[in-house]
């Protein structure tokens, strides 16, 4: 009889402790018979309960400020939001770190469910084959109206012969800081950032002095996209749409990259060598460049560290106005199962809502990335309140896909190692631009056949 009282016990122990573990990923939407919420609209007299869904979400930091605390916060807002599904944040370091975190893991067979990863990576991503295409998922939710909501040019980097193969969030261009009260301090007028190349070799020039430069253009992390902000505002770009070619060594890009090394050996009014790009923040706050170049998704750490007024304006025009967008886009890869993706799609849309996407501008400083989030109340009254946070988004008119190639990596190691050799005085604007003409034409030869 004890033989029997104690297999009876734990027969009904066992089963405790499996509906306690499940009842934590289930839903009951509201109804007491612990059915759930699909179950209860149907109508089913019995269910199993939800099995939770598990995702890997692999995500940067390239900016200042406390990031990693607000992308795991709003996964955890989901994870609240949807029980049954528990996305599992990994922060992967930076933008470089993560794509050759995820390289690895795809070659390995074990891709993350979901991932924020450099738009620029698109193409080496679709020669991996690697990601999946999202039209079928968009299709279902929301169509046209949700991606036609995204501004045009962060769109640029996200689609490929009509397919769109990744949503824009963390994204951004690169904007003009400056510090006004040295404006002030060598008479310059506050409200009036340079406009120009002209000006700007100006202004930084009046602006320099001991313990202080007129200008920072960081030279590290991001080399490539300082110079193509450049060649853009000089009227040419620096690759093809199709990531097919190049156009390092044109006349138009020679003179860009002989300005920039001339703010520094001509004007004297930039640091010679390599600038870091993670200490130009820094000496801006601190008074030890009075100008930067620099990512409008350190906005919100500038302006909750600045203990000076400032200001934010365009990058200055040579020809024409100019600045590449930046920053990351939700992809999803091929490998996991149905189950997942449909999941980490439902994670995607819930990260990139409107009313979020303007929370997530106002908390970090990067540009909300649709348009209908500048109509959300809360970001109406904060550029009301601070109109810098306007600035990012206006300059989009001028916006440009990020320089982006088939076989990324090499191609941007080949511009960004010669463009190096011109900024620490190694070799000549004009030869080393021909010099990375001729690298990456060799590397794109197998895609111009």
């Amino acid at each position: 009889m004890r033989t029997v009282v104690k297999s009876l016990f734990s027969v009904a122990m066992s089963l405790a402790l499996i509906t306690g573990c499940s009842s934590g990923t289930s839903t009951t939407s509201g109804n007491s018979s612990g059915q759930t919420g699909q179950a209860a609209q149907t109508g089913t007299p019995e269910t199993k309960p939800a099995e939770n869904t598990e995702l890997s979400f692999f995500y940067p930091v390239a900016v200042g400020g406390p990031l990693t605390k607000i992308v795991d916060g709003m996964a955890e807002e989901f994870n609240k939001a949807n029980p049954g599904i528990t996305v599992k944040p990994v922060y992967t370091g930076s933008y470089q770190d993560t794509t050759t975190k995820i390289q690895a893991a795809v070659q390995g067979k074990t891709p993350p469910d979901v991932a924020v990863m450099l738009s620029t990576e698109l193409h080496t991503m679709m020669d991996m084959d690697a990601i999946l295409p999202l039209d079928e998922f968009i299709a279902k939710d929301g169509g046209s109206e949700y991606v036609n909501d995204f501004f045009p040019g962060f769109l640029a980097n996200s689609q490929v012969d009509g397919k769109t193969y990744s949503i824009p969030f963390q994204r951004s261009t690169i904007v003009l800081y400056y510090n006004k009260e040295a404006f002030k301090e060598v008479g310059l007028d506050p409200e009036k950032p340079p406009a120009t190349w002209e000006e700007l070799a100006e202004y930084a020039s009046k602006l320099t002095k001991d313990g202080r430069w007129g200008l920072e253009i960081p030279s590290s992390g991001f080399t490539y996209w300082m110079y193509q902000a450049l060649a853009l505002q000089n009227g040419k770009n620096l690759m093809t749409e199709d990531g097919k070619k190049v156009f390092f060594d044109t006349p138009e890009n020679v003179e860009a990259l002989q300005y920039w090394v001339d703010l520094a050996k001509k004007h004297k009014a930039m640091p010679e060598g390599v600038i870091e790009w993670a200490t130009v923040p820094s000496d801006f706050l601190e008074g030890k460049t009075a100008m930067m170049f620099h990512t409008t998704g350190n906005l919100t750490n500038v302006k909750n560290n600045a203990k000076f007024d400032f200001g934010v304006a365009f990058l200055p025009a040579k020809k024409n106005f100019g600045s590449p967008t930046g920053g990351g886009n939700f992809y999803m890869f091929k490998g996991t199962d149905a189950k997942k993706q449909e999941a980490a799609w439902k994670f995607i849309r819930f990260m990139t809502e409107p009313k979020r996407a303007a929370q997530w501008s106002i908390d970090t400083g990067y540009v909300a990335t649709r348009k209908s989030a500048y109509e959300e109340e809360i970001m109406k009254q904060y550029v009301k309140d601070f109109p810098a946070a306007a600035v990012a988004r206006d300059q989009l008119e001028y916006g440009h896909a990020e320089f982006s190639t088939h076989n990324n990596g090499k191609v941007t190691k080949a511009l960004n190692d010669n463009l190096q050799a011109v900024i620490t005085g190694k070799a000549s604007a004009a030869e080393a631009l021909k010099k990375a003409q001729e690298e990456a034409d060799k590397v794109l030869a197998a895609f111009n056949k």
